[in-house]
């Protein structure tokens, strides 16, 4: 199957949910090429720059096909549960978690970036579905998105492929997504995850200095 870039979307920070908490997760589709820098789309902003931006998180990938099984999970958010319903910069289809490696490298238009880590849900979440039990259904899904580094930056549009130029891994994302969540990593694993340069600095960190992973 090809795998293309189904929607670019882009936020500025806004006041989101009840509680107008400042956020950059309700984001417009763009049908106009997009410049990407290494610290991600040109116009996209997030309000706290603690947790969110940065090198490691400079674009987030969200898989077209999982709206339709959330939807069919808690179709009372049935409407909100539709693509841009994560706070993703893009769409796409024809690939999820589990066809992921850790560090694959994709060329979409002109940009060059690289899979380095899942996304742990925020309260953010949360306000946006006006439901703290999206929270958990997040992780529990293990729908969890992937966070892209950009290598090469550049120009991508809505309609282009998706081309896997290198993976120089074979930890599968799938299982990364399973172990951040909560499963139990082998020191094999831990090992392998702690010296992995593909992998976001902070999850590499984590792996050597948290008492979980010892």
């Amino acid at each position: 199957m090809t795998i293309k870039l189904d929607a670019v979307r882009v936020g500025r920070v806004a006041p989101l949910g009840p509680q107008g908490v400042p956020s950059g997760y309700i984001k417009q589709s763009s049908v106009d090429p997009v410049s990407v820098s290494m610290l991600g789309l040109m116009g996209d902003e997030q309000a706290d720059l603690s947790v969110h931006g940065g090198p490691d998180k400079a674009v987030y990938g969200y898989a077209a096909s999982h709206y339709a099984l959330w939807r069919s999970e808690i179709p009372a958010h049935a409407d909100l549960l539709v693509p841009g319903g994560m706070g993703e910069n893009l769409t796409i289809t024809g690939i999820d978690e589990a066809d992921l490696r850790v560090g694959d490298v994709h060329r979409i238009g002109t940009v060059t970036m690289q899979v380095c880590q899942p996304r742990q849900p925020c309260f953010k979440l949360a306000a946006y579905f006006n439901d703290p039990k999206m929270l958990r259904a997040f992780v529990r899904s293990s729908r969890s998105g992937w966070y892209y580094r950009v290598l090469e930056a550049g120009k991508l549009c809505a309609g282009d492929d998706v081309h896997l130029l290198d993976r120089p891994q074979a930890f599968s994302f799938a299982r990364l997504v399973a172990i951040v969540n909560g499963a139990t990593a082998t020191p094999a694993e831990i090992a392998d995850l702690s010296r992995m340069p593909e992998l976001a600095l902070s999850l590499r960190e984590g792996f050597l200095g948290s008492d979980r992973y010892r």
